[in-house]
């Protein structure tokens, strides 16, 4: 009876490599094992000489975090679909008998990254694997920033204002139970939408303005192959263009140009692009008050045709993964954001390797 279980497993493992499966992809591609020596660091586990049970394998585990990432799951649905899923078992390498690890023991090894600060360090690593590939950021870079929603808080104005200037309120403090859900960093910001034909065919005035809130997930990706290659993580109402001369520009591009929208043109940002020896290509904004010109209005749409690409990163992002805080802290957001691109660089790994092959 064992015996037919057994084939009947394989069996199905078949059919699903068959139907194609995305994580057995994963599996063949990319090497998890490099990622173990910044796990090991960051999690610092002892020797085991004082007895316990043994912590779960830290690249099982991180690997669990990528499942996590790609289907926007809960710990407790992550566990529930490592149970019952062959795939998700077969990619962790786990056997039917083998022990799942709980919600509880994914919650804390993601805190134990998170704390650590450990996810650049595995987002760096997993780049350098990329370079080693042959994929090195060429032809100029593109930036943009995407909000990312996180569950909305409901405080009074006195409340707005202390975390605004930076206090925590009294009462707060005093039930530290409701401060450990009280999200002391995202903000509230305006989303702008194109306004939408009215059904007589006129075009309203203004454009809509959406109250939103959570944070701002920052992007520099090549052009060449359209990798994120720097990334920072903000609260949502802090403005895109100053992220420019903080790290998102990547200095070992092999081109100079880098692309972006009119939020990043300001004389700082062109001084210091200019001092850096990076080429501007950066959307020029509309003249006060007067008609924008016909040769940057066509200067600016030649722009759009190669800077629009980085609009297809965060929609993937946000169709395919699903990107949403659900934790508190820019701390956490910045883990999983940074998950989230560590992710979408490894499906697109995939899709570089799998056009390679086909060439």
């Amino acid at each position: 009876m064992k015996q037919a279980v057994f084939f009947g497993v394989e069996e199905r493992l078949a059919r699903l490599s068959g139907l194609g499966d995305q994580l057995e992809a994963f599996s063949r591609t990319v090497d998890f094992e490099v990622f173990r020596p910044e796990l090991d660091e960051a999690l610092a586990y002892s020797d085991g000489s004082k007895g316990g049970r043994p912590p779960f394998d830290p690249v099982l585990m991180f690997k669990i975090l990528v499942i996590q990432t790609l289907n926007n799951l809960s710990d407790e649905r992550t566990e529930y679909l490592i149970t019952d899923r062959l795939s998700f078992m077969r990619f962790l390498g786990l056997g039917l008998s083998d022990r799942v690890p709980d919600a509880r023991t994914v919650w804390l090894f993601r805190e134990r990254l998170t704390q650590a600060g450990a996810i650049e360090i595995l987002f760096n690593r997993f780049d350098a694997i990329l370079r080693n590939a042959g994929y090195l950021p060429m032809s100029g870079q593109i930036l943009d920033a995407t909000l990312v929603a996180a569950p909305k808080q409901r405080n009074t104005n006195t409340e707005k204002v202390g975390l605004r200037e930076g206090r925590i309120p009294q009462d707060w403090q005093d039930k530290p139970s409701r401060l450990s859900h009280k999200d002391r960093h995202a903000r509230w910001t305006l989303k702008f939408t194109k306004a939408k034909r009215q059904e007589d065919g006129s075009m309203p005035a203004t454009d809509l303005a959406i109250p939103f809130f959570g944070y701002k997930s920052h992007i520099s990706i090549d052009r060449k192959f359209r990798l994120i290659r720097k990334w920072k993580t903000t609260d949502a109402a802090t403005s895109d263009g100053a992220r420019l001369r903080e790290g998102l520009l990547d200095r070992s591009n092999t081109a100079s140009d880098v692309w972006a929208d009119t939020a990043y043109r300001s004389k700082a940002n062109e001084a210091f692009m200019e001092k850096q020896v990076f080429v501007s290509k950066v959307h020029r904004k509309k003249p006060h008050l007067k008609p924008m010109p016909r040769h940057i209005q066509r200067s600016n749409t030649g722009k759009s045709v190669i800077r629009s690409r980085v609009e297809h990163v965060f929609a993937d992002q946000k169709s395919q993964m699903g990107l949403f805080i659900r934790t508190v802290g820019i701390t956490r957001a910045t883990m999983r954001i940074g998950l989230a691109n560590i992710v979408y660089n490894m499906r697109r790994f995939l899709l570089l390797e799998r056009i390679n092959a086909a060439a």
